[in-house]
Protein backbone atom coordinates (compact mmCIF):
# COMPACT_ATOMS: atom_id res chain seq x y z
CA UNK A 1 0.00 0.00 0.00
CA UNK A 2 1.17 3.53 -0.73
CA UNK A 3 2.45 5.04 2.52
CA UNK A 4 1.86 8.63 1.37
CA UNK A 5 -1.75 7.77 0.56
CA UNK A 6 -2.08 6.22 4.01
CA UNK A 7 -0.77 9.35 5.69
CA UNK A 8 -3.07 11.58 3.66
CA UNK A 9 -6.09 9.44 4.37
CA UNK A 10 -5.40 8.87 8.05
CA UNK A 11 -4.29 12.37 8.93
CA UNK A 12 -2.08 12.91 11.95
CA UNK A 13 -4.06 11.22 14.70
CA UNK A 14 -1.90 8.07 14.78
CA UNK A 15 -2.20 4.34 14.21
CA UNK A 16 -5.20 2.64 15.70
CA UNK A 17 -6.91 5.94 16.50
CA UNK A 18 -10.50 7.06 15.96
CA UNK A 19 -10.99 10.76 15.38
CA UNK A 20 -13.14 12.32 18.14
CA UNK A 21 -15.75 13.51 15.64
CA UNK A 22 -16.34 10.02 14.21
CA UNK A 23 -19.52 8.24 15.33
CA UNK A 24 -18.99 4.57 16.18
CA UNK A 25 -22.18 2.74 17.17
CA UNK A 26 -22.25 0.34 20.10
CA UNK A 27 -21.62 -3.14 18.76
CA UNK A 28 -19.28 -2.13 15.94
CA UNK A 29 -15.97 -4.01 15.95
CA UNK A 30 -12.81 -2.03 15.15
CA UNK A 31 -9.71 -4.18 14.68
CA UNK A 32 -6.21 -3.42 15.88
CA UNK A 33 -4.39 -0.75 13.90
CA UNK A 34 -7.55 0.50 12.16
CA UNK A 35 -7.91 4.28 11.88
CA UNK A 36 -11.19 6.15 11.42
CA UNK A 37 -11.24 9.71 10.11
CA UNK A 38 -13.28 12.77 11.03
CA UNK A 39 -17.07 12.68 10.78
CA UNK A 40 -17.25 9.08 9.60
CA UNK A 41 -20.18 6.96 10.76
CA UNK A 42 -19.90 3.23 11.51
CA UNK A 43 -23.04 1.21 12.26
CA UNK A 44 -23.61 -1.35 15.04
CA UNK A 45 -23.26 -4.45 12.83
CA UNK A 46 -20.03 -3.46 11.06
CA UNK A 47 -16.86 -5.46 11.64
CA UNK A 48 -13.51 -3.98 10.59
CA UNK A 49 -10.47 -6.22 10.91
CA UNK A 50 -6.85 -5.08 11.23
CA UNK A 51 -5.02 -2.06 9.83
CA UNK A 52 -7.83 -0.54 7.79
CA UNK A 53 -7.96 3.17 7.06
CA UNK A 54 -11.40 4.78 6.94
CA UNK A 55 -11.14 8.35 5.69
CA UNK A 56 -13.29 11.33 6.64
CA UNK A 57 -17.04 11.43 5.96
CA UNK A 58 -17.34 7.69 5.22
CA UNK A 59 -20.52 5.73 6.03
CA UNK A 60 -20.19 2.03 6.88
CA UNK A 61 -23.61 0.50 7.53
CA UNK A 62 -25.57 -2.76 7.49
CA UNK A 63 -24.26 -6.19 8.37
CA UNK A 64 -20.85 -5.56 6.86
CA UNK A 65 -17.60 -7.46 7.36
CA UNK A 66 -14.36 -5.86 6.13
CA UNK A 67 -10.99 -7.63 6.11
CA UNK A 68 -7.49 -6.24 6.62
CA UNK A 69 -5.57 -3.28 5.15
CA UNK A 70 -8.38 -1.73 3.13
CA UNK A 71 -8.36 1.98 2.26
CA UNK A 72 -11.78 3.62 2.17
CA UNK A 73 -11.73 7.21 0.96
CA UNK A 74 -13.98 10.14 1.82
CA UNK A 75 -17.70 10.09 0.99
CA UNK A 76 -17.84 6.37 0.23
CA UNK A 77 -21.06 4.59 1.23
CA UNK A 78 -20.55 0.93 2.09
CA UNK A 79 -23.36 -1.36 3.24
CA UNK A 80 -26.28 1.09 3.07
CA UNK A 81 -29.69 -0.37 2.09
CA UNK A 82 -29.83 -1.75 -1.45
CA UNK A 83 -31.54 0.09 -4.31
CA UNK A 84 -34.03 -2.73 -4.87
CA UNK A 85 -37.80 -2.43 -4.57
CA UNK A 86 -37.97 -6.01 -3.24
CA UNK A 87 -36.01 -5.06 -0.13
CA UNK A 88 -38.26 -4.95 2.93
CA UNK A 89 -35.72 -4.11 5.61
CA UNK A 90 -34.46 -7.64 6.19
CA UNK A 91 -30.89 -8.18 7.32
CA UNK A 92 -28.54 -9.04 4.48
CA UNK A 93 -24.79 -9.19 4.27
CA UNK A 94 -21.84 -7.47 2.67
CA UNK A 95 -18.45 -9.20 2.84
CA UNK A 96 -15.30 -7.35 1.76
CA UNK A 97 -11.89 -8.99 1.72
CA UNK A 98 -8.46 -7.43 2.25
CA UNK A 99 -6.20 -4.93 0.49
CA UNK A 100 -8.95 -3.18 -1.46
CA UNK A 101 -8.85 0.52 -2.36
CA UNK A 102 -12.29 2.13 -2.32
CA UNK A 103 -12.15 5.67 -3.62
CA UNK A 104 -14.40 8.74 -3.31
CA UNK A 105 -18.19 8.38 -3.71
CA UNK A 106 -18.06 4.61 -4.24
CA UNK A 107 -21.29 2.83 -3.30
CA UNK A 108 -21.33 -0.86 -2.37
CA UNK A 109 -24.68 -2.37 -1.41
CA UNK A 110 -25.53 -5.54 0.51
CA UNK A 111 -27.58 -8.48 -0.69
CA UNK A 112 -31.37 -8.66 -0.74
CA UNK A 113 -32.92 -11.42 1.35
CA UNK A 114 -32.10 -13.02 4.71
CA UNK A 115 -29.45 -15.41 3.34
CA UNK A 116 -28.07 -13.15 0.61
CA UNK A 117 -24.77 -11.31 0.53
CA UNK A 118 -22.71 -9.11 -1.75
CA UNK A 119 -19.06 -10.16 -1.86
CA UNK A 120 -15.94 -8.26 -2.87
CA UNK A 121 -12.67 -10.20 -2.83
CA UNK A 122 -9.10 -9.04 -2.32
CA UNK A 123 -6.88 -6.45 -3.95
CA UNK A 124 -9.53 -4.65 -5.98
CA UNK A 125 -9.34 -0.98 -7.00
CA UNK A 126 -12.67 0.82 -7.12
CA UNK A 127 -12.08 4.28 -8.56
CA UNK A 128 -14.28 7.27 -7.77
CA UNK A 129 -18.05 6.88 -8.18
CA UNK A 130 -17.99 3.14 -8.87
CA UNK A 131 -21.28 1.45 -7.99
CA UNK A 132 -21.55 -2.20 -6.88
CA UNK A 133 -25.18 -3.29 -6.78
CA UNK A 134 -26.82 -5.76 -4.43
CA UNK A 135 -25.87 -9.45 -4.52
CA UNK A 136 -22.84 -8.95 -6.78
CA UNK A 137 -20.07 -11.53 -6.46
CA UNK A 138 -16.65 -10.07 -7.28
CA UNK A 139 -13.30 -11.85 -7.25
CA UNK A 140 -9.76 -10.56 -6.78
CA UNK A 141 -7.48 -8.04 -8.47
CA UNK A 142 -10.13 -6.21 -10.50
CA UNK A 143 -9.90 -2.58 -11.56
CA UNK A 144 -13.08 -0.48 -11.82
CA UNK A 145 -12.41 2.84 -13.53
CA UNK A 146 -14.40 5.95 -12.66
CA UNK A 147 -18.19 5.57 -12.71
CA UNK A 148 -18.14 1.87 -13.58
CA UNK A 149 -21.52 0.42 -12.61
CA UNK A 150 -22.69 -3.09 -11.78
CA UNK A 151 -26.41 -3.81 -11.50
CA UNK A 152 -27.65 -6.46 -9.06
CA UNK A 153 -26.48 -10.09 -9.11
CA UNK A 154 -23.52 -9.49 -11.45
CA UNK A 155 -20.70 -12.06 -11.16
CA UNK A 156 -17.15 -10.87 -11.87
CA UNK A 157 -14.08 -13.12 -11.95
CA UNK A 158 -10.49 -12.12 -11.27
CA UNK A 159 -8.25 -9.48 -12.91
CA UNK A 160 -11.01 -7.82 -14.93
CA UNK A 161 -10.61 -4.22 -16.12
CA UNK A 162 -13.70 -2.01 -16.35
CA UNK A 163 -13.32 1.12 -18.46
CA UNK A 164 -14.74 4.41 -17.23
CA UNK A 165 -18.52 4.79 -17.48
CA UNK A 166 -18.99 1.11 -18.34
CA UNK A 167 -22.13 -0.61 -17.04
CA UNK A 168 -23.21 -4.23 -16.65
CA UNK A 169 -26.79 -5.55 -16.78
CA UNK A 170 -28.17 -7.50 -13.82
CA UNK A 171 -27.33 -11.23 -13.68
CA UNK A 172 -24.58 -10.90 -16.32
CA UNK A 173 -21.20 -12.56 -15.80
CA UNK A 174 -17.74 -11.19 -16.59
CA UNK A 175 -14.99 -13.80 -16.91
CA UNK A 176 -11.40 -13.71 -15.65
CA UNK A 177 -8.97 -11.34 -17.39
CA UNK A 178 -11.71 -9.70 -19.49
CA UNK A 179 -11.42 -6.05 -20.47
CA UNK A 180 -14.39 -3.71 -20.96
CA UNK A 181 -13.72 -0.57 -22.97
CA UNK A 182 -14.77 2.84 -21.72
CA UNK A 183 -18.51 3.37 -21.97
CA UNK A 184 -19.26 -0.29 -22.68
CA UNK A 185 -22.89 -1.22 -22.03
CA UNK A 186 -22.84 -4.92 -21.24
CA UNK A 187 -26.14 -6.76 -21.68
CA UNK A 188 -24.82 -10.34 -21.96
CA UNK A 189 -22.01 -12.45 -20.51
CA UNK A 190 -18.44 -11.52 -21.44
CA UNK A 191 -16.22 -14.63 -21.63
CA UNK A 192 -12.85 -14.79 -19.90
CA UNK A 193 -9.78 -13.38 -21.67
CA UNK A 194 -11.89 -11.27 -24.07
CA UNK A 195 -12.04 -7.59 -25.03
CA UNK A 196 -15.48 -6.03 -25.30
CA UNK A 197 -16.69 -2.54 -26.12
CA UNK A 198 -19.65 -0.57 -27.42
CA UNK A 199 -23.37 -0.28 -26.84
CA UNK A 200 -24.50 -3.07 -26.67
CA UNK A 201 -21.04 -4.43 -25.91
CA UNK A 202 -19.62 -6.83 -28.49
CA UNK A 203 -16.46 -8.92 -28.42
CA UNK A 204 -13.53 -7.72 -30.51
CA UNK A 205 -10.84 -10.25 -29.66
CA UNK A 206 -8.56 -11.57 -26.94
CA UNK A 207 -7.14 -9.31 -24.21
CA UNK A 208 -3.56 -10.05 -25.24
CA UNK A 209 -1.90 -7.15 -23.46
CA UNK A 210 -3.62 -7.97 -20.19
CA UNK A 211 -2.75 -11.66 -20.50
CA UNK A 212 0.93 -10.90 -21.14
CA UNK A 213 1.02 -8.60 -18.12
CA UNK A 214 -0.22 -11.49 -16.01
CA UNK A 215 2.40 -13.90 -17.31
CA UNK A 216 0.42 -15.96 -19.83
CA UNK A 217 2.67 -17.88 -22.21
CA UNK A 218 2.69 -17.00 -25.90
CA UNK A 219 1.44 -20.50 -26.74
CA UNK A 220 -1.61 -20.03 -24.53
CA UNK A 221 -2.37 -16.64 -26.07
CA UNK A 222 -2.09 -18.09 -29.58
CA UNK A 223 -4.40 -20.94 -28.57
CA UNK A 224 -6.97 -18.51 -27.16
CA UNK A 225 -6.76 -16.38 -30.29
CA UNK A 226 -7.38 -19.41 -32.49
CA UNK A 227 -10.25 -20.64 -30.28
CA UNK A 228 -11.87 -17.18 -30.33
CA UNK A 229 -11.80 -17.05 -34.13
CA UNK A 230 -13.09 -20.61 -34.41
CA UNK A 231 -15.96 -20.13 -31.96
CA UNK A 232 -17.06 -16.59 -32.81
CA UNK A 233 -16.08 -16.16 -36.45
CA UNK A 234 -16.20 -19.70 -37.83
CA UNK A 235 -18.87 -21.21 -40.06
CA UNK A 236 -21.71 -23.46 -38.93
CA UNK A 237 -23.70 -23.55 -35.71
CA UNK A 238 -21.98 -22.51 -32.50
CA UNK A 239 -22.26 -25.94 -30.87
CA UNK A 240 -20.24 -27.47 -33.72
CA UNK A 241 -17.69 -24.66 -33.56
CA UNK A 242 -17.26 -25.17 -29.82
CA UNK A 243 -16.82 -28.91 -30.35
CA UNK A 244 -14.15 -28.26 -32.99
CA UNK A 245 -12.26 -25.90 -30.66
CA UNK A 246 -12.45 -28.42 -27.83
CA UNK A 247 -11.17 -31.25 -30.05
CA UNK A 248 -8.35 -29.12 -31.42
CA UNK A 249 -7.15 -27.41 -28.22
CA UNK A 250 -8.86 -29.22 -25.38
CA UNK A 251 -5.55 -29.76 -23.60
CA UNK A 252 -5.03 -26.01 -23.09
CA UNK A 253 -6.49 -25.03 -19.66
CA UNK A 254 -7.25 -21.48 -20.81
CA UNK A 255 -9.19 -22.68 -23.84
CA UNK A 256 -11.08 -25.13 -21.62
CA UNK A 257 -11.98 -22.25 -19.28
CA UNK A 258 -13.18 -20.15 -22.23
CA UNK A 259 -15.34 -22.97 -23.59
CA UNK A 260 -16.69 -23.90 -20.16
CA UNK A 261 -17.80 -20.32 -19.51
CA UNK A 262 -19.62 -20.14 -22.85
CA UNK A 263 -21.35 -23.50 -22.41
CA UNK A 264 -22.51 -22.63 -18.89
CA UNK A 265 -24.01 -19.27 -19.87
CA UNK A 266 -27.72 -18.94 -19.20
CA UNK A 267 -28.05 -15.30 -20.15
CA UNK A 268 -26.23 -15.68 -23.45
CA UNK A 269 -22.76 -14.58 -24.49
CA UNK A 270 -22.10 -11.24 -26.16
CA UNK A 271 -21.62 -11.62 -29.92
CA UNK A 272 -18.42 -10.83 -31.76
CA UNK A 273 -18.33 -7.59 -33.68
CA UNK A 274 -18.46 -8.06 -37.44
CA UNK A 275 -15.01 -7.92 -38.98
CA UNK A 276 -16.04 -5.15 -41.37
CA UNK A 277 -16.76 -2.86 -38.40
CA UNK A 278 -13.40 -3.37 -36.71
CA UNK A 279 -10.76 -0.68 -36.96
CA UNK A 280 -7.60 -1.48 -38.89
CA UNK A 281 -5.62 -2.14 -35.68
CA UNK A 282 -8.40 -4.33 -34.21
CA UNK A 283 -8.68 -6.37 -37.40
CA UNK A 284 -4.91 -6.82 -37.50
CA UNK A 285 -4.93 -8.14 -33.93
CA UNK A 286 -7.84 -10.45 -34.69
CA UNK A 287 -6.09 -11.97 -37.70
CA UNK A 288 -2.51 -12.11 -36.37
CA UNK A 289 -0.96 -15.53 -36.02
Amino acid sequence: MNSSALLYLAGEWGAGAVHPTAIIADGAEIGAGTRVGPYSVIGPHVRLCRDNIVGPHVVLAGTTSIGDRNQIYQFASVGAPPQDLKWRGETAGLVIGSDNIIREYVTIQPGVGPDAATRLGHGNLLMASTHIGHDCQIGDGNCFSNCATLAGHVAVGDHVNFGGLSAVHQFARIGDHAFLGGGAMVAQDIPPFCLAQGDRAALIGINEIGLRRHGFADDDIRALRWAFRRIFRGEGVRADRIAAARNELGTCPSVCALIGFIVESTRGVAPARALRSLTESEASADNSG
